[in-house]
């Protein structure tokens, strides 16, 4: 199978994954980012004005852009990061056949885009900022490594640049590309880093042309996801559990033996073993070790493993093909989710909304999350802002409605607290659905819990109960 036909064939099976999982709705964060990119494209109010995540802006334009031309969906994101991660798979194969060869390219082609597949490896979130900042860092690492002219290093930085403005994650590439121009390429580092200063001028730029105040930039997407309460406040028992869990516990320990190979052909510290160390750095110095987050290691991985199996398969004379096939068996994906969808699809499960006000109140999928919002949009109109207590993004973006305040969904740092607590006693919102499951109350501070119970009991009359969620109507509307 030649190289467009297998990027296809790799493409479909991205397709596959990532629709046919989660009850067909918007993730948790996809959620969160539709309702962000709604509400700039729809409503004038740039990222961290309409709604706060501490993510790029570009990520919130992906799915204002998606929202302002399809309306709600989570089609056109996906579709869009599939074709970002097939860019990605050319170009790493590109990058193995100047190493290596066509064969070894294949090979890591082959390795790359079966990881990509895997569960433990965010096979699903195809959509999220990882595929872009990624892709991004596979292209500069090509420009680098096969730059004939002056000017491919300055692209090189321009790109990786690019990539780092998606996600900060990908100034760990950057890093290993810097240590290489450092010292293999000095003469040439100036012009990799005026690629990476012209890629954080136009950055700035589209910051200021989108009404974003580079310092909110600064404060949301970088310095409020260190501290108590952050994203990444977690005890080091925690962090030891999940480290171990994705490291030993999935399918990267299939590269394990390929990488020690590797050391052991090379017997130096090349450019891949540079990017595979930043990389590997990268995801401890986070230290949430999200799934997707492994996607930063699988080029390296990737390509390090498809070396030491064209290796092998030149030096012993063995079979290519039959090398081939026992990766496939090897690598390929061993997730059931998309069957279950499919039986979901196919089988018309009987409608469960029932079960949810009643013990032992469970937590509703995503695809009764997308019902809930449907049905808050249809009970409310334009003009009525709706807060949904906890993590309720899914049902926040399907739902159409404003909430009272930036931190639409639960952010448990001092000063969102505080900006919440102000934003809703100043502008309190015509609804407000508070859950019954025990998520609530496990994964809510106790102190946020007890401001909405203080808030609904005084100013709120109980409506109703609808999927898991008690309905709060303010007072002055019953009247």
């Amino acid at each position: 199978m030649d190289v467009l036909h297998l990027i296809i064939l790799f493409a479909v099976m991205q397709v596959a994954i990532a629709f046919l999982t989660d009850g067909f709705g918007f993730t948790f964060d996809e959620g969160m980012w539709q309702y962000i990119g709604r509400n700039w494209f729809r409503h004038g109010l740039p990222p961290y004005s309409g709604g706060v995540d501490n993510k790029s802006p570009l990520i919130f334009a992906v799915f204002g852009i998606s929202d302002k031309f399809f309306g709600v969906n989570y089609w056109f994101p996906r579709l869009l990061g599939i074709a970002c991660q097939s860019v990605g798979l050319y170009f790493l194969y590109r990058i193995a056949n100047h190493i290596a060869g066509k064969q070894a390219g294949l090979l890591a082609l082959t390795l790359y885009g079966l990881s990509l597949l895997w569960r433990s490896t965010g096979s699903k979130y195809v959509a999220y900022t990882e595929t872009y900042a990624v892709t991004c860092i596979i292209i500069s690492f090509y420009l680098y490594l096969s730059a004939e002219k002056k000017s491919h290093f300055f692209l090189s930085g321009l790109i990786a640049g690019s990539g780092a403005e998606f996600r900060l994650s990908a100034c760990f590439g950057i890093l290993s590309l810097v240590v290489l121009l450092l010292r293999d390429n000095r003469r040439f580092f100036i012009l990799f880093l005026a690629g990476i200063i012209c890629s954080l001028l136009l950055f700035t730029g589209f910051l200021f042309l989108s009404g974003t105040a580079p310092k909110d930039f600064i404060y949301y997407a970088i310095t409020d996801n260190f501290g108590a309460g952050s994203a990444t406040d977690h005890p080091a028992l925690w962090k030891l559990e999940n480290f171990t869990d994705k490291f030993f516990y999935s399918e990267l320990i299939l590269f394990y033996p390929l990488i020690l190979a590797y050391f052991f052909i090379k017997k130096k510290w090349d450019p891949l073993v540079w990017w595979l160390l930043c990389a590997f750095i990268g995801i401890n110095v986070i230290g949430i070790y999200d799934r997707a987050h492994l996607k930063d290691m699988l080029p390296a991985l990737s390509l390090m493993s498809a070396v030491s199996l064209n290796y092998v398969v030149e030096t012993y004379k063995m079979p290519a093909k039959q090398v081939m096939m026992i990766v496939w068996i090897s690598f390929f994906p061993k997730t059931i989710e998309p069957f279950v969808s499919l039986k979901k699809l196919f089988s018309h499960p009987s409608d469960q909304s029932g079960n949810y006000c009643h013990e032992p109140y469970p937590q509703p999928d995503i695809g009764d999350k997308r019902k809930f919002g449907l049905w808050i949009k249809k009970n409310t109109n334009d003009l009525q802002k709706v807060l949904i207590a906890g993590y309720g993004a899914e049902a926040q973006a399907y739902s159409e409605r404003l909430s009272p305040s930036i931190y639409f969904n639960v952010t448990q740092t001092s000063k969102a607290k505080e900006r919440f607590i102000y934003e809703v006693t100043q502008d309190k919102p015509a609804v407000v659905a508070v859950p019954l499951f025990a998520e609530y109350t496990r994964d809510v501070g106790a102190d946020m819990r007890s401001f909405i119970h203080e808030l609904v009991t005084e100013n709120y009359n109980l409506d109703t109960c609808v999927y898991g969620y008690n309905i709060y109507r303010i007072k002055s509307m019953n009247k």
